[in-house]
């Protein structure tokens, strides 16, 4: 298999001087919140759950008083 040159080559300083800096250091950044469901939310969707469940029970009482 055909050997790989690297596009570049590394080049040191042959005078002066060589600083590294690799400083690893936490980056703060905004917290991603989930949404949650509130309480009233919450009320509300069972409220309307058992608005619908009454509804289904007069529906289906109505058809068996019909026939």
């Amino acid at each position: 298999m055909a050997e790989v040159k690297p596009m570049f080559r590394e080049v040191l300083p042959k005078q002066g001087q060589l600083s590294v800096e690799d400083i690893t250091t936490m980056v703060l950044c905004k917290p991603k919140l989930l949404p949650l469901k509130s309480l009233t939310l919450e009320k509300l969707e069972k409220m309307q759950q058992a608005a619908q469940e009454t509804i289904r029970q007069q529906e289906m009482a109505e058809k068996n008083s019909s026939k």
